[in-house]
């Protein structure tokens, strides 16, 4: 595939969720990589993007976005009325406060949250957002190797697999409304990484795991459809 006028100059990367942690650190990768980008922090506070956007003058534009909130998708979307996008990345992940607790045992409001957060906001987004990104270009949204029905073999984390679930489910719904489309879809399922979510114990490090997560969004760039990859490329069952 030919890509637009846009990739021939400096591409550019809408990154939802780029505060801090994976988000934070793949924003980064991306302006190494000779990228601008956009990304959208959830508060006011000094974050690791204003950081890079001091390092990086010119090149990092900085949005405020809850994905939970409608209201504040719809702003966005009208604030950035006329961009283009080659790229459009939704970073949301969040778990119950006890991740042990069975569906049984979780409170209404705590699977609510959980699923709001990591499924129905960030398609949300994508419903919102899409017509921003280039026809060529690629949306892709970040899920787990947890959502996967197939490799549920153990158990354990169940709202957080569910809610993981619920993203993939929606986002093949989404594919199916716009087969033979150009745009690239993609799951990411960056595997066990230290962060906030992923906790001290997690086998990589951002160092480790953000260059090959950015390596499979540029590697799918070109390949329209939807597909569910772990962050070396490989196929994640469904």
């Amino acid at each position: 595939m030919t890509h637009s006028s846009s990739h021939e100059a400096r591409p550019t990367v809408l990154l939802i969720g780029a505060s801090r942690g994976l988000g934070c650190a793949m924003a980064e990768e991306f302006l190494k990589r000779g990228w601008n980008v956009v990304g959208t922090v959830r508060q006011s506070a000094h974050t690791g993007l204003h950081v890079l956007a001091d390092e990086y003058a010119g090149r990092v534009r900085i949005e405020h976005l809850d994905i939970t909130e409608p209201d504040q998708i719809a702003a966005l979307r009208a604030r950035l009325e006329g961009r283009r996008f080659d790229m459009l990345f939704v970073n949301s992940g969040t778990a119950n406060s006890n991740q042990n607790e069975t569906i049984a045992e979780v409170s209404t409001e705590e699977f609510v949250r959980v699923m709001v957060t990591n499924a129905l906001g960030p398609m949300r987004v994508v419903e919102a957002l899409q017509e921003l990104v280039q026809t060529d270009g690629l949306i892709g949204v970040m899920s787990s190797g947890q959502g996967s029905i197939a490799g549920n073999e153990k158990g354990g984390h169940e709202v957080y697999r569910s809610s993981k679930s619920a993203l993939n489910q929606t986002m093949r719904s989404y594919a199916a409304r716009h087969t033979g489309e150009p745009r690239a879809l993609l799951l990411l399922a960056p595997g066990w990484i230290r962060t906030a979510l992923g906790g001290p114990d997690a086998p990589f490090g951002l160092d480790e795991a953000v260059p090959d997560i950015v390596d499979t969004l540029l590697s799918k760039w070109d390949r329209p459809g939807l597909e569910y990859l772990d962050r070396k490329g490989r196929a994640v069952a469904w």
